[in-house]
């Protein structure tokens, strides 16, 4: 156990050698503990092992225990390392070993011991878990004897260095009367000397005063125009168009420019107001929305491809830049338009209906950039929900008959208006079989 105990001390002296010095060790402080000692689990852990005392749940028994008074004093040697010494006093029937007197009850016991705590953490933390190991000395029954003590402790920073401490420790007899005993205590400690405040350092002279010639607030020992009044991110240098370039080295000093151009503005050959370094077409005057070109003409009609209904089939800018629809192609379809008839009050379609119906089948595939809207309409004879129906289903039959003689569906509409765009006289049987009709108008787009 001896040899336990050197090294124990051994190491904790290397540990506070290599221990840096930061103003962090702890000041001289003195403190009060309770403290309770425990022979007979000290002596199971002896006789048997720690194990059997933990089990049989004997190692924090109170009744095990005997009360005691300790005063201590600490010190810091390093950040990590303190020396504390502590002095117990306590009203016990001390358990001598290798004797054979008997108990003469509780006499006045004391033990006075010194220890080195090696802490994992300095001061300055609010929790610091420490380790120690000592070697002290116990008077019992005017015995004296001495002993190791080895322990763990929790140093709690309640404020301004005054600390709770918690420790366990296990006394280790040297002498042949001492004997193995647990003590475990709490109290605090407060520091008896104020912090030493290292003090401000002596101020430097007084340095020369620096140069400024031109009064720019900018040193002449780092002004670049010394001379003449500038500005302070320009090293000094004045800049009469504030374009963030130096009048020295700006090719256009009195106009807003930029680096990569020596100071002067961004160049634009075309006169568009686009810049060349955004302008793709910098020869030609353009707009913005084409990054400088020309708005496009892709069938060059003469009309540009905003405006043309047909970007990609040369027009006319009358027919919104679409071809022109011939006048003879529209009478002929409208023609046709006047020959379709169904059976009464049916969306059956006359089969002296298909004959005019394959003439606008063959405009329609003789000029595949047309479309055709087909329009349903009815008189007011009957019901006009009835009547909106069937006109509805008139103009879908003939898109339907268009469709299956190889027209796209996607180049026809149809819609029906019922009754409600008569265009003669409803209240005569001639006015009311003109408004009985299908109406086929022919469109560019």
């Amino acid at each position: 156990m001896k040899k336990a105990f050197l090294l124990s001390l051994a190491v904790l002296c290397l540990y506070a050698a290599k221990a840096q010095d930061n103003n962090l060790k702890k000041r001289p402080s003195v403190g009060f503990q309770f403290t309770l000692l425990d022979f007979k689990s000290a002596q199971e852990i002896q006789d048997r092992n720690l194990a059997y005392v933990i089990n049989n749940k004997n190692l924090f028994k109170i009744n095990r225990m005997s009360p005691a008074l300790t005063l201590n004093y600490m010190q810091g040697i390093t950040n990590n390392l303190d020396f504390m010494g502590r002095y117990t006093a306590s009203f016990i029937d001390y358990p001598f070993r290798n004797t054979t007197s008997t108990s003469t009850g509780d006499n006045f016991y004391m033990e006075a011991d010194a220890n080195l705590n090696l802490k994992l953490l300095p001061d300055n933390y609010w929790v610091v878990p420490y380790l120690s190991a000592g070697i002290g000395a116990s008077r019992g029954n005017s015995t004296w004897m001495a002993y190791m003590p080895f322990g763990a402790g929790l140093q709690v920073n309640l404020f301004n260095e005054v600390f709770l401490h918690l420790n366990t420790g296990y006394r280790v007899p040297v002498t042949s009367k001492a004997n193995y005993s647990l003590a475990h205590s709490f109290g605090v400690s407060v520091p008896l000397t104020e912090k030493k405040i290292a003090p401000p350092p002596p101020p430097p002279p007084a340095p020369e005063v620096p140069k400024d010639k031109d009064g720019d607030g900018v040193l002449d020992v780092n002004d670049a125009c010394p001379d003449v009044a500038g500005l302070a991110s320009l090293n000094g240098c004045p800049d009469t168009d504030k374009d963030g370039i130096a009048d020295k080295d700006d090719k256009c000093p009195d106009v807003f420019g930029v680096a990569r151009y020596g100071g002067c503005p961004i160049p634009d050959t075309d006169k568009d107001g686009i810049n060349d370094e955004e302008d793709k077409c910098p020869n030609v005057a353009g707009v913005a929305r084409y990054n400088g070109c020309p708005v496009p003409d892709t069938d060059g009609d003469g009309v540009n491809d905003e405006e043309d209904k047909c970007p990609a089939v040369a027009g006319v800018a009358s027919n919104a830049g679409c071809p022109e629809i011939k006048q003879e192609v529209i009478k002929k379809v409208e023609f046709a338009a006047k020959n379709v008839f169904f059976n009464s009050s049916s969306f059956q379609l006359q089969k002296k209906s298909y004959a005019p119906l394959n003439e606008v089948v063959k405009i329609l595939k003789e000029n595949p950039t047309l479309q055709l809207d087909v329009e349903g309409h009815t008189d007011n004879t009957g019901d006009a929900a009835k009547n909106q129906t069937l006109s509805e289903n008139r103009a879908a039959a003939v898109k339907a008959y268009l469709v299956a003689q190889g027209i796209e569906a996607s180049r026809l509409t149809s819609a029906g208006y019922g009754q409600d765009r008569p265009i003669a006289d409803n209240k005569t049987a001639a006015g009311k079989a003109k408004n009985r009709r299908v109406e086929l108008k022919l469109r560019s787009y």
